[in-house]
């Protein structure tokens, strides 16, 4: 009986002796139970405790990396605000008809990056006092401008700065959506053009209508496409600078005057004819009226 037991543990030994020699691999506790038909509790139990295992490692190999790349105020400051500064910079500086080569795919990267790092409120901020600057120091250009040029020039600088805010809106959209939109319950684009308003338009508006009406009384002495732009734009930043001068805004902007009134038509045709001889008077004539009809020389 002591030979026979001797002699399966020899077996048992070359086995294993075997094994190793062929390269047999080691299965884990979870191998095993899928690989054999066994449905025992051990089984669940390991494999159970092996998934919790590698979901935890997962965790923390995911917060590891997160410290490692958290952006820290210093940073924000000396690296990633320079480069959107610079940006920003050149957009609101370029003319429309320029071309500047911009990464916009980079600036909205850092934007998300910032945002995502908590660092909303300072790039808010940062772009808020960028623009401001910028407005301050368009201000200041249009102040020392001849009266002559005002309207055309600010002109310009409105149609400029529109045509930045076409790209800087884009690639902040990501900051407007989680912080704007939802901390302070306002819009990015209203922000900006509130600016403008605030520091450009409001200063030189008191100016500018007196100018505007000017013109308005003399045809052609500037181009009815400024005179269009320049009346529209004042209406989109404030309406309520329409009753400063209601006959100027009513000759750009449909339907901000009351409905006319019959007792009103006899004045809109005595404004009507007033015009008519206004312009003949410039050298403005009615054109060939050898053509009427019979009926119409009556």
């Amino acid at each position: 009986m002591e030979e026979m037991e001797e002699d399966a543990l020899e077996q048992i030994e070359d086995d294993n002796h075997n094994c190793r020699a062929e390269g047999v691999s080691v299965f884990s506790p979870a191998q095993v139970c899928l690989d054999s038909d066994s449905s025992s509790d051990t089984c669940e139990s390991d494999s159970s405790a092996t998934s919790a295992a590698n979901g935890a490692a997962l965790l923390l190999n995911s917060t590891s990396k997160f410290l490692l790349n958290a952006m820290t105020a210093e940073e924000y400051r000396t690296v990633y605000w320079p480069k959107l500064e610079r940006a920003i910079e050149h957009l609101l500086t370029q003319s429309p008809m320029d071309h500047i080569s911009i990464s916009y795919e980079q600036i909205y990267s850092h934007v998300y990056k910032c945002v995502c790092q908590q660092h909303s409120e300072l790039l808010y901020n940062d772009l808020m006092w960028k623009i401001t600057s910028h407005l301050e120091q368009v201000s200041s250009e249009l102040q020392a401008c001849p009266p002559e040029h005002l309207i055309e020039n600010f002109n310009v600088a409105l149609t400029q700065y529109t045509a930045a805010l076409h790209c800087i809106v884009p690639v902040f959209i990501y900051m407007n959506k989680f912080y704007i939109e939802t901390k302070l319950n306002r819009d990015l684009r209203d922000d900006l053009m509130k600016l403008f308003s605030d520091h450009v338009a409001e200063k030189h508006v008191s100016t500018l209508l007196p100018l505007l009406k000017k013109a308005h009384s003399m045809p052609f002495q500037v181009k009815p496409s400024t005179m269009a732009s320049v009346v529209k734009g004042l209406y989109t930043l404030r309406p309520d600078w329409v009753p400063l001068a209601p006959a100027l805004f009513s000759r750009f902007i449909p339907q901000i005057e009351p409905p006319a009134h019959e007792s009103q038509l006899p004045y809109y045709a005595a404004q009507d004819k007033k015009l008519q001889m206004e312009l003949s008077q410039t050298g403005f004539s009615r054109g060939d009226q050898s053509r009427k009809r019979a009926s119409e020389e009556s």
